[in-house]
């Protein structure tokens, strides 16, 4: 008794537009118009009541209560009692958005800077692991008990005259 889905286009539904004029903001399924439509309603993110296509739709997994067709004052305060805003921006979604677009704002020399950096860290990271894995062979965690040798002194003579 396994559910496919766990997204529906239902009222309450809050979804992130994903193309056109509003492109990046949320809006909340007021009600279904036919099966390629929806009203949608976002007064937390400045998105007047207006008809969109379900294809411009990406659903999320927020969903605020108010009852069907709800005028914008009801929405807005279902919105705001949820703290809609505050969730999304923790989601992990809205942070990977922020950085997709922080990373299109880079300039080359951002980009130059950000190689450099994992250059460094790369390095770092490779020392350390190279340290553990040498003393792991010393103890024997890491295979075979590795000792190095040591190469043997040879004895100095005095050089006949």
């Amino acid at each position: 008794d396994v559910m496919p889905f766990q997204r529906y286009v239902e009222p309450g539904r809050v979804a992130l537009v994903a193309e056109g004029a509003l492109k990046g903001k949320l809006v909340s399924v007021v009600d279904v118009i036919d099966q390629t439509r929806a009203l949608v309603d976002g007064p937390g993110s400045g998105v007047p009541r207006q008809q969109i296509r379900l294809n411009q739709l990406h659903l999320t997994k927020f969903r605020l209560k108010y009852p069907f067709t709800a005028p914008t004052r009801v929405v807005r305060k279902a919105w705001t009692d949820a703290k809609l805003n505050e969730k999304w921006a923790e989601s992990q979604w809205a942070k990977n958005l922020a950085n997709k677009e922080k990373r299109a704002q880079m300039t080359d020399y951002d980009r130059f800077k950000l190689s450099a950096a994992r250059v460094k860290r790369n390095r770092a990271r490779t020392a350390v692991f190279k340290s553990l894995k040498v003393k792991a062979a010393r103890s024997g965690t890491f295979g075979k008990r590795f000792v190095p040798k040591t190469p043997e002194k040879k004895q100095r003579t005095k050089k006949a005259p």
